[in-house]
């Protein structure tokens, strides 16, 4: 093996430790320990203190809040404890586990002088188009351009030197491990790539997903390390890591993992305990309580959290249907607004785009395109004039001379009347029609390509996305109405915004995607195609789109070209859904302090600058159920639930379920786990108080002035307060409606969610409706035993304890 192939080999194994890191303006959450997926969780968790000095469980002060708030059933608790060789009262032993808690000590940086020149090399070069002064030579790479550049430096010692590196960053990064054995040349990058693990996250996000960035300025993690390792020579830092870096992790005392594992576990149960006895329960009569009426109107949400709130408080309202699907609506796309600068991918990034889609304007509503159009060119001249003057030298001190008292006005207004803001800015949107009122997406294929992308669909495509959305959720009739409602967040002064909305989406606004499938839905083609494949759609069906506001509740209908046949349905479903608005709010906004309607305060939070929690946003999220909604209807699942709609009768094949398992269920369990480790530890997995939070680019945040980017959720998401938890720290809790053996099916072909599974990232139970609509939990090994929930025994004379797939 050649020398430049086993550095790139070891770099690549190297870089398995550091989780990806999106940035702020398409925020997607993810694991930050997903390198070690493939390990069982609790060796993971102490990995992750090795490396970064996080902790991967709840404290034992957190742990004795849960269990005197009931949230840890005391019984379930001492069972399982004992199970694990425990038999101390439990008091005893959270008082072994506050004195067994050390301070973690990761290891993982160098010297603080490398980690702080590296870095603000990294934000110049890395810059989103925020710097008003880019950095020059980034078309030559990251390296190149620290070759080109480095000699002015004045903050690196012998700078000149560095002038004489060689072309190849992979050359120079043998010249610094020569004599480093080979077979350790991966433990010694990882110890410089875990030194800034929010930098090499980003990269690793940024070099896998390409896109303009990355192809007008190129950044390798070869070029990385080289300009590291020249940065540490230079500094006279250690290249290769200290000794007691390679310790093993598995090293250390069995209660620093094991007991709070026992305690975690004990909590898991009992919160999956009662979800999996309603949803066993509702299944016993499911088919009795099935109704044939034709619903007044059928909406499918994102399987988001916080649908589940506004999704429950609109069927209590009429004869609604509620469903729940991934936000993108099954169209892997790239999506380009009409006045927008940019495409963006909206889908998961478990999915690639594969077409571009662009918002057309149709040829009607002139007027109301001419308005938007004078109120968008109105908005930029002013916002350009603005930004000119404050970041122009010579203008810069006299704008703020002049200006000081009416912008000083306007804060003072923005921070005691956030309502008269919100209210200021709501008039004006109404003014200025919104694009998608004379715009539509072009969803038909045309010859030309879009950013690399075919534009648009083939017939044929389309017929397949649709198909795909009513045979997943099990569509066997259709309202009158049929609406596709994606979701986004909003919020003011909020580097975090993109968070708040559609992960399914990147990140991203899911209006979009709710508009083309309703789009493709409408199409005569379609609804013939849907019909070849055994999908009915009456005549009189029309498909509209809308965007749920999740910080306020508000939900938009986009329904202007609805036939005049459906205006009163139209009108019924705005109606019905502010009536679920005032109601959503009221449950989830905490008014105690205010005289204000749960309505206002959620609309101040949206507008006040100040607000650090405008959402909560995905806190809370426990358990993704899948299945139909007869299972949850009615259940109060707390907006902890993510739900997918699901019926195993439709799907003889599996392929549909196969489909759940493989995607949305691995996207939740990312987000769960991203939300578990920011409240556990949200100095090192999270990214801290907002309140010191410093932009960087608008590729991530500070902590102060400088150094690494945070990979994680702000604290004000996820904690009540500094040290008590608002957001259940509880790994996912999956539970599937179908048949055991399906389900067995499903796993033996898919190895990665076998793997997260076997390993302890998640809890899978499946509730079997054709066998007695018992519960049965996933062991390990493809192995299935009867859940607690039922507080059944499964005998010889009825089925088999173990459940496997016999191998070929």
């Amino acid at each position: 093996m050649s020398n430049e192939r086993a550095v790139s080999e070891a770099i690549q194994q190297a870089s398995n430790s550091v989780g990806s890191v999106w940035p702020l303006h398409s925020f997607v959450t993810a694991n930050p320990l997903a390198g070690f997926e493939d390990r069982p969780f609790e060796e993971a968790v102490a990995h992750g203190s090795r490396l970064f000095g996080g902790d991967g469980y709840p404290s034992a002060a957190v742990f004795r809040r849960a269990l005197e708030a009931g949230q840890i059933d005391r019984e379930l608790l001492t069972s399982e404890l004992a199970n694990h060789g425990y038999d101390a009262d439990p008091e005893a032993l959270l008082t072994r586990m506050e004195s067994a808690a050390t301070p973690a000590d990761g290891e993982g940086t160098a010297t603080p002088d490398v980690d702080q020149v590296l870095a603000k090399w990294l934000a110049g070069f890395l810059d989103h188009g925020r710097a008003k002064w880019s950095m020059p030579n980034r078309e030559r790479g990251f390296y190149g351009c620290f070759r080109a550049m480095a000699q002015y430096d004045r903050d690196i010692p012998d700078r000149e030197a560095l002038a004489t590196l060689p072309e190849d960053p992979v050359e120079a990064i043998e010249r610094y491990v020569d004599g480093h054995p080979t077979d350790r040349l991966a433990e010694l990058f990882e110890y410089h790539l875990v030194a800034l693990p929010g930098w090499t996250g980003f990269l690793k996000q940024r070099i896998d997903d390409g896109g303009e960035w990355q192809s007008a300025h190129p950044i390798s993690l070869e070029g990385y390390l080289a300009v590291r390792l020249a940065l540490a020579d230079r500094f006279g830092a250690p290249v290769a890591p200290p000794p007691e870096f390679a310790a093993d992790a598995d090293g250390r005392d069995d209660d620093a993992n094991s007991l709070p594992e026992v305690w975690l576990t004990a909590w898991e149960a009992t919160y999956r305990r009662e979800l999996v006895t309603a949803v066993a329960d509702a299944s016993q009569t499911l088919d009795d309580a099935k109704d044939d009426e034709r619903p007044a109107a059928q909406l499918v949400f994102c399987i988001d959290t916080r649908s589940e709130v506004i999704r429950r408080h609109l069927e209590s309202t009429g004869a609604y249907e509620t469903h729940g699907y991934a936000g993108f609506f099954g169209v892997p796309m790239r999506f380009e607004g009409y006045d927008s600068d940019v495409s963006v991918d909206a889908c998961p990034p478990i999915v690639d785009a594969r077409h571009h889609v662009t918002d057309r304007p149709t040829g009607d509503d002139r007027e109301f395109r001419e308005r938007h159009d004078r109120w968008s060119r109105a908005r930029d001249a002013w916002e350009d004039v603005v930004g000119s003057l404050k970041s122009n030298v010579s203008t810069a001190f006299s704008f703020v001379e002049s200006t000081g008292v009416a912008y000083g006005a306007a804060l003072t207004v923005r921070t005691l009347l956030p309502n008269l803001v919100y209210d200021t800015h709501d008039a004006a949107r109404k003014r200025s029609p919104s694009a998608h009122e004379f715009c539509a997406p072009d969803i038909h294929r045309d010859a030309a390509d879009g950013d690399g992308l075919p534009s648009g669909m083939t017939t044929g495509e389309q017929i397949e996305y649709a198909a795909d959305a009513f045979e997943s959720m099990g569509w066997t009739q259709f309202g009158r109405l049929v609406a596709f409602v994606g979701h986004a967040g909003q919020t003011a002064n909020n580097p975090f915004s993109s968070s708040l909305d559609c992960g399914a989406c990147a990140g991203n606004p899911g209006g979009p995607s709710a508009r083309v499938l309703a789009a493709i839905c409408n199409e005569p083609a379609v609804k013939e195609g849907l019909r070849d494949r055994g999908i009915d759609v009456p005549e009189d069906t029309v498909f509209v789109a809308g965007e749920h506001n999740t910080t306020t509740d508000e939900v938009t209908l986009y329904a202007g070209d609805v036939p005049a046949s459906h205006d009163e349905d139209v009108e019924q479903l705005r109606s019905d859904l502010e009536t679920a608005r005032r109601a959503a709010a009221e449950e989830r906004v905490d008014t105690t302090d205010s005289d204000a309607s749960g309505v206002r305060e959620a609309e101040r939070r949206a507008a006040d600058w100040a607000e650090t929690r405008p959402e909560w946003g995905l806190a809370g999220n426990a358990s993704f159920v899948v299945g139909p909604r007869d299972l949850t209807e009615g259940i109060d699942l707390g907006g902890r639930s993510f739900l997918h709609s699901y019926d195993w009768r439709t799907d003889p094949d599996g392929e549909a379920l196969a489909a759940i398992v493989g995607g949305p269920m691995v996207v939740t369990q990312w987000i769960n786990s991203q939300y578990y480790f920011a409240t556990v530890d949200n100095d090192v997995y999270g990214s801290g108080s907002k309140v010191t939070h410093n932009p960087v680019g608008n590729v991530g945040v500070y902590q102060g002035n400088g150094g690494d980017l945070m990979t994680g959720l702000p604290l004000q998401s996820v904690l009540a307060d500094d040290d008590v938890p608002y957001h259940q720290p509880l790994r996912l809790s999956t539970v599937i409606h179908a048949p055991v053996d399906r389900v067995t099916d499903v796993l033996s072909d898919n190895d990665h969610v076998t793997d997260l599974l076997d390993n302890g990232w998640l809890s899978l139970t499946v509730v079997d409706p054709t066998r007695d609509h018992e519960a049965f939990r996933y062991v390990a090994g493809l192995d299935w035993r009867p859940a607690d929930a039922t507080q059944r025994t499964l005998t010889e004379d009825s089925h088999p304890v173990a459940l496997s797939v016999a191998e070929d």
